[in-house]
């Protein structure tokens, strides 16, 4: 399995524009950020995990051009707004890209690319399947994906376990009963957004928090914003297997 960090920022991350803080002038290409997405290649398979505003780049700067599938993770505009962009996929591989997502987010995207799903479709728009998923395991292809029912402040949300691999981004609470989908995990993908808590996200110590009683072999943060630091001031607060995540990172399992 090969996983590529796609991005591992937020909107009120990194860089933002008009700040002059050290991070965001910051010379270190693992401090300049992205929104958060994720691709995991396995069993012959290859997703992605949320297509927010930086989705095009990402797929150019690792030369991506084909996808089994896109992953929703919710329905906030940093995860859903390059759906526009599979049109280019549409094209290379010849048929639609499905969208794994929950009814409410399918419901969001309707309304906000009602072009993609119009009767009289204009030529060239995005051609894509939308699949329900709930909190049950389902399959791309021979891909065993596991859904990961969170909380984002009050909104439900999804993360998702592929093997070993848990991914879990815009996250506050995790309920009790989804905790055993973290056992035994070669890495953990954590939100971690900041220093201070925040109503939506874990902050650092709930990230490490959950990595310290889940225990993965190895952790990586992301959705992280410039106020959790310098990648290179984090790292050294951190245990050696917990680590920042960074754009264009790839782990193999």
């Amino acid at each position: 399995m090969q996983v590529t960090f796609l991005g591992t920022g937020t909107s009120q991350g990194v860089p933002v524009i008009g700040c002059n803080c050290r991070v965001c002038r910051s010379a270190d290409p693992r401090d300049r950020r992205m929104r958060t997405a994720l691709m995991i290649e396995a069993s012959g398979e290859r997703i992605v995990i949320d297509a927010g505003p930086d989705f095009r780049n990402q797929m150019l700067q690792h030369n991506v051009d084909r996808i089994s599938a896109l992953l929703l993770t919710h329905e906030h505009y940093d995860h859903i707004a390059g759906i526009d962009d599979l049109r280019s996929f549409n094209y290379v591989m010849n048929r639609a890209v499905p969208i794994w997502s929950e009814k409410r987010v399918m419901d969001v995207l309707q309304r906000q690319f009602p072009y993609i799903f119009a009767k009289d479709k204009y030529p060239g728009t995005p051609n894509i399947e939308l699949k329900e998923l709930s909190n049950s395991t389902f399959f791309v292809g021979s891909m065993s994906i596991t859904p990961i029912r969170l909380w984002h402040y009050k909104l439900p949300v999804f993360g998702f376990r592929v093997g070993k691999v848990a991914y879990i981004t815009d996250v506050s609470r995790i309920p009790e009963e989804e905790m055993s989908k973290f056992a035994d995990l070669d890495l953990l993908i954590v939100d971690a957004l900041r220093i201070e808590p925040h109503i939506s996200h874990f902050c650092l110590d709930e990230a490490m928090a959950l990595v310290e009683r889940v225990k993965p072999r190895q952790a990586r943060f992301v959705h992280v914003s410039h106020k959790l630091g310098l990648f290179t001031e984090v790292q050294k607060l951190l245990p050696e297997n917990v680590r920042p995540a960074y754009d264009g990172l790839v782990l193999n399992f």
